[in-house]
């Protein structure tokens, strides 16, 4: 997905900080080759991810020490970059091929909407306080400036955000929801919105953290319970914890370069749940390398948030299911 770090060697990893979250654990034996999009589902108490370019979407519950139990796996035609909950509905919402997808439970899916050019995709999403699906497409060559910021609202209605992107990833929202947290992994940038909730709008945009060349690039990201960001470094193998201001306060290590993305999950939402990859990897790299794609978990004392659900309107969500 990110051919601009292709060329470089990948970050080593070097174990050891001060946060209490110090080893982290696998939660999974199987590779993927883009594991990406975790989140937590309170409706069902399950931890969602996706493997995008498979085109796979995953259901763990939680074990009490942290593990995952797979409750079902589905297997999509062509690439998904994320899921949400939907509220007062028992499937999904999907940001998959070039557009918006319903996932029922039964594993069936019809399209919401078709949003992205030709020659580009959906990437990460994620829902704001109001029930509104924000994603990230990006263009198939990853040619910069060939992705873009998408908001479906309420009403079933598809707007354009931001445009001139590279690879939009990671979205998120201060707990007061007034600011608004957009990775762009190509130029290496989380940036930062001032966000007004009523009207879904984005203003003020300013670089609020650029991550240095050798160390990975952006990806996935969470927003904690204290506003705190953590974000996942690709090619780092690493996710870096920062304050709401941008400054570096630790960072945690994982034994996989790729890491993609992150989120707080379980019950209490005190365990950081990693998705790594093995992208353009042969498969005798992902012999040799068997921790690469797994998906890890930290044990923190830190409580995150959960997935914000779609919430759409009756009418127009109605007529879509008939």
């Amino acid at each position: 997905m990110r051919r601009w770090l292709r060329g470089r060697k990948d970050a080593r990893i070097v174990r050891g900080s001060t946060v209490n979250a110090r080893t982290p654990v696998a939660s999974t034996t199987a590779q993927h080759i883009l594991g990406e999009g975790v989140r937590w589902d309170t409706r069902r108490d399950e931890l969602l991810r996706v493997d995008i370019v498979a085109g796979h979407v995953h259901r763990d519950r939680v074990a009490d020490d942290g593990s995952l139990i797979p409750v079902r796996t589905y297997a999509l035609t062509g690439t998904v970059g994320a899921i949400t909950p939907i509220e007062g509905d028992e499937g999904w919402l999907l940001a998959a091929g070039r557009g918006f997808s319903h996932l029922s439970p039964d594993g069936s899916v019809r399209p919401v909407s078709e949003v992205a050019a030709a020659g580009t995709r959906m990437n990460d999403a994620a829902c704001d306080a109001h029930g509104r699906f924000w994603a990230g497409t990006m263009a198939l060559d990853q040619h910069r400036g060939g992705g873009a910021l998408y908001r479906l609202d309420r009403d079933g209605r598809t707007n354009m955000v931001l445009g001139n992107l590279t690879i939009p990833n990671g979205i998120g929202w201060s707990p007061d929801g007034r600011t608004m947290y957009l990775v762009d992994s190509g130029p290496r940038v989380v940036h930062r919105f001032t966000y007004e909730p009523r009207r879904g709008a984005v203003s003020d945009r300013q670089p609020l953290i650029t991550v240095p060349e050798d160390v990975g690039a952006p990806d996935g990201l969470t927003v904690d319970a204290q506003g705190d960001l953590w974000v996942a470094i690709y090619g780092g193998g690493r996710v870096n914890h920062y304050s709401a201001d941008g400054r570096l306060l630790d960072t945690l290590f994982a034994p996989a370069a790729q890491t993609t993305s992150c989120a707080f999950a379980g019950p209490a939402l005190d365990v950081l749940f990693v998705t790594t990859a093995t992208e353009n990897w042969t498969d005798e790299q992902r012999r040799a390398e068997p921790a690469a794609g797994l998906v890890y978990r930290f044990h923190t004392d830190v409580t995150g948030r959960p997935a914000e659900p779609f919430r759409p309107e009756r009418g127009w969500w109605t007529d879509l299911a008939r």
